[in-house]
């Protein structure tokens, strides 16, 4: 059996500027149920522990399929890029061998980030849909939603399922979800959004603001940011007056992660002190911007604008 490294959900600071759900209410997103997957997988123990999983071999999926064994009561996952950190154990379905698997430490920051297998196995994304953190869950793929490429990654005959046992740590939260917020500032650029949440920036007619300024547009309830806080944030950046984005990890597909204090200064004062949920829009005068054109290559002599997303904190 091979151990999965323990992809840390930590991107390069420089990576999620370039490489550019909440808790739903169960009737509008159920829990994933499949009594035939039930009936032939069983993995005792805590969540966050390394399972012992059985399987009834030979077990030979015809349809994909997702079964909770243990239902976890936190935030659910709602979208396919939606950040969750899971553990995971990928068994052959025929012979119900182990075949790879995460480490299962204690520290949840250390635990893989769901997009990156859903990236290498594309079929899991919708079997993740609805899944609560907290829960331990058993998805099946038949070898012909698993494809060539899968099989061949996690060494399964071309053909064969794979049954994935899935330990989900920690949920993030799409997109801020709190109150919308009155601000009187004038002179600030405003923000619309698409109906997933990732905003858009229109710019005011006239200069830039030559000081730093940010406001809370929409307040969170969640857990206050410190500076040692280990946050995972959306984050959109335009520069003043012009058309794109030049950072945008909507357009990358997954939030980014990093401590405050090692963001830009601005966006890092801006931050400390919000709450989980909120969503933040940040002005960083042309003569502040060093330290944004370092970590993420912002364009030189002109004011930048963020919309930042606070999804959650790790740890």
């Amino acid at each position: 059996m091979r151990r999965l490294p323990a992809l840390v959900a930590v991107t390069a600071l420089a990576g999620f500027g370039l490489v550019g759900c909440s808790a739903s209410a169960a009737s509008s997103c159920p829990t994933p149920t499949d009594s035939a997957i039930a009936s032939v997988v069983d993995a005792p123990g805590e969540v966050g522990s390394v399972p012992t999983i059985s399987v009834r071999s030979p077990f030979l999926p015809s349809q994909a399929g997702t079964a909770t064994l243990i239902e976890g009561t936190g935030p659910r996952i709602t979208t396919d890029s939606q950040l969750a950190l899971v553990d995971v154990t990928v068994l052959d379905a025929a012979s119900g061998e182990e075949l790879v698997a995460t480490p299962y430490n204690a520290d949840v920051a250390t635990a893989t980030p769901l997009p990156r297998l859903t990236q290498a196995v594309p079929s899991l994304a919708p079997l993740m849909q609805c899944v609560a953190e907290g829960s331990r869950v058993a998805v099946a793929i038949p070898g012909d939603d698993l494809g060539a490429q899968g099989a061949q990654a996690l060494g399964i005959a071309e053909g064969d399922g794979a049954v994935f046992v899935f330990d989900v740590r920690k949920v993030f939260l799409p997109a801020a979800d709190g109150a919308d917020q009155y601000n009187a500032d004038s002179g600030m650029p405003s923000v619309v959004r698409a109906p997933d949440g990732q905003p858009g920036v229109v710019i005011p007619a006239g200069d830039a603001p030559t000081e730093a300024r940010w406001q809370t547009i929409k307040k969170g309830d969640g857990l206050t940011l410190t500076a040692d806080s280990s946050v995972v944030i959306h984050v959109q950046g335009v520069a003043w007056g012009a058309k794109t984005t030049f950072a945008s990890t909507w357009k990358n597909g997954a939030p980014g992660q990093a401590q405050v204090s090692v963001l830009p200064p601005v966006m890092a004062s801006a931050l400390e002190g919000q709450t989980v949920g909120s969503q933040v829009l940040i002005v960083v005068p042309a003569d502040q911007t060093e330290q944004d054109q370092q970590i993420l290559q912002a364009p030189a002599d002109v004011a930048l604008v963020y919309v930042v997303d606070i999804l959650g904190t790790v740890g």
